[in-house]
């Protein structure tokens, strides 16, 4: 299990992305951020997952569907920012 503070970063890096573009990022992407091999940065993914938080990967994958109050993939529920529309909520 990686250590709190990793995770925070893990946490802070997934929800800078999720607002800067509507798009979560891939776990390769999250180990270049964290400055982590790939493998290293898929563990620190799961590891952040599994804490407990409200978010989920898609069964069987390394995919990020939801993390709060985001969601990754459409819903019908649509968050619009200053006339701008680039994310879902859970």
């Amino acid at each position: 299990m990686a250590d709190r503070e990793m995770l925070d970063r893990a946490f802070e890096a997934i929800m800078r992305q999720m607002v800067e573009t509507g798009q979560a990022p891939h776990y390769t992407e999250l180990a270049k951020q964290l400055g982590l091999s790939v493998e290293d940065g898929r563990q620190v993914l799961h590891d952040l997952i599994d804490t407990g938080i409200p978010a989920w990967l898609h069964p069987d994958t390394d995919y990020i569907v939801s993390f709060p109050p985001f969601n990754n993939m459409p819903t019908q529920y649509r968050i619009t920012v200053d006339g701008e529309q680039k994310w879902f909520a859970q």
